[in-house]
């Protein structure tokens, strides 16, 4: 008898990927391909929707290829979060861009509505602060570009959804218009609370329901395939998760007291909790995934920029191949001599929320290299991991005794090494680059009856590398004194800014 396989897409900031896996957990096949950014503006960061489609059409056809597809009994989709986009409900056709998380073209509408005092009412409905990285100011922002479209989508004659949205309605041959709890979570228009769309929210951003997806849990039969080159029709589309969210479920992180880190172009890290309260400690409030009735939510810290520090740097220097090239100039030198880089390239998220930082190199003396600047940017990453870290233990009030780390950048012995030393605790690696692909994965096997349980679940999860702290205590907590003055520095220097009334060049209009 045929095993039964799952098709899991994990549409990513920089790269689509797919994997097929069987009932066993192990992987079959997989396919990936890059995808563009777009800078039209300083901090503005967008993606073409129909690239972004066209990539998933490319890797589900090279997954596929040579593959047995008649044991395939279900479809997962996991997805880079908060990009937002909108198409016409009758052609498909994308009326803008996706703007990405990333953002920061709507930081002006934010300080608006901080300034009309909604920030304690969003973030006691949602979870969440005020700020760009959210969907709500982004799609007032698409509204606002086409012609008659507060009209238009009042009728619903438009689609305003998320990356897993604009996948499942292309997926579907146009029937379904969904999203999940977890992508439904960081828009700024849910309650959490409520788990639905929120009325009062909706009325503040201007943004109509009739435009919005049907909510549902992420471990759910969303709708089902039409042929699309080597994918077979009718195959269950059978879960829909955040990418974050997804790594946590894909991590086995069922339960309070498990912590991740996901380190790609920004880093999120996420812990379940025990009951839903609004964070404080400049965390997020957010539903880690929700299936069968039953919501879990988690703790969130979104840190803005930590592998794209790593590129960006590798470019900005003209090195061939960017990220490897700072790792290897890092890794020759023994520490950072005494530089600090805070990477606020986009401002400082999570637990700072600082939008108007900007990155700051500090430190330089005659005998700084290049080699030190690319330790100090590596370095910038476990500092960061680690200011959020002991924000989750604080807000948790109980110890988090590891971490485990998943995502692009972990691929570096270096960084997970620095991240152990850091954080004085065992960091624990997954095997697998694809973490994200395999949670949602788990998630749609679930929801088809492929496994029945999450103790069967934790049971395919790939192993683990274990890094061991080997920084002695007080030569741990000087490096990161010397991380927290330079910290306090670049938040300084933007809070001078705004009280001299600086325009941020990154949002002043031209």
């Amino acid at each position: 008898m045929k095993r039964a396989s799952i098709l899991a897409l994990d549409q990513g900031t920089t790269n689509t990927k797919a994997l097929l896996i069987d009932e066993s957990g192990v992987v079959l096949s997989r396919a990936s391909q890059p995808i563009r950014q777009v800078y039209p503006r300083p901090a503005w960061v967008e993606q073409d929707a129909l690239e972004i489609w066209y990539s998933v059409q490319a890797v589900i056809d090279a997954c596929l290829d040579g593959q047995e597809t008649g044991s395939l009994r279900a479809l997962a989709i996991s997805n880079q979060r908060e990009a937002i986009l909108l198409w016409e409900r009758q052609s498909g056709r994308p009326l803008g861009p996706c703007i990405s998380w990333q953002c920061r073209r709507t930081a002006d509408m934010c300080e608006q509505l901080k300034a009309q005092g909604l920030e304690p009412l969003i973030r006691e409905r949602t979870g969440l602060m005020i700020d760009p990285l959210f969907s709500a100011t982004k799609a007032r922002w698409l509204l606002d570009q086409v012609e008659a479209g507060q009209q238009r989508a009042e009728r619903g004659d438009v689609c305003l959804g998320t990356v897993d949205s604009w996948l499942l309605w292309n997926l579907s041959g146009g029937t379904v218009h969904g999203t999940d709890v977890s992508n439904a979570a960081r828009t700024q228009l849910f309650n959490i609370f409520q788990v639905q769309w929120d009325s009062d929210l909706l009325n503040i951003f201007g943004v109509p329901q009739a435009a919005l997806p049907v909510v549902r849990p992420s471990g759910a039969v969303h709708g089902s395939t039409v042929e699309l080159g080597k994918l077979p029709p009718h195959i269950p589309i059978a879960s829909l998760i955040g990418d974050s969210h997804a790594a946590l479920f894909g991590q086995a992180g069922f339960r309070p007291g498990v912590i991740k880190a996901t380190y790609g172009t920004g880093s999120s890290l996420m812990t379940p909790l025990d009951a839903l309260r609004v964070s404080g400690h400049g965390l997020a409030t957010t539903i880690a995934w929700a299936r069968e009735g039953a919501v879990t939510y988690a703790l969130e810290g979104n840190i803005s920029v930590t592998g794209a520090a790593i590129q960006w740097l590798g470019q900005f220097l003209g090195l061939p191949n960017p990220a490897q090239d700072i790792t290897r100039l890092a890794a020759s030198v023994a520490d950072a001599g005494g530089l600090y880089f805070v990477p606020a390239l986009v401002g400082l998220g999570a637990p700072h929320w600082a939008e108007a930082a900007r990155g700051l190199m500090t430190g330089f003396t005659q005998g700084s290299t290049v080699a030190h600047l690319a330790r100090a940017t590596l370095e910038s990453v476990a500092y960061q991991i680690r200011d959020v870290f002991e924000a989750m233990e604080a807000e948790t009030s109980q110890p988090l005794h590891l971490l485990l780390a998943d995502g692009g950048a972990s691929r570096s012995n270096l960084l997970m090494q620095l991240q152990a030393d850091m954080l004085g605790r065992p960091v624990l690696r997954s095997a697998s680059p694809e973490v994200s692909a395999l949670g949602g994965a788990y998630l749609a096997g679930l929801s088809v009856g492929v496994w029945s349980t999450e103790a069967e679940i934790a049971q395919l999860v790939p192993a683990r590398q274990r890094f061991e702290p080997q920084t002695e205590p007080t030569q741990r907590e000087s490096r990161y004194a010397g991380w927290r003055r330079a910290l306090k520095l670049t938040i300084l220097g933007s809070t001078e800014s705004a009280s001299t009334g600086q325009k941020n060049p990154d949002t002043a209009k031209n």
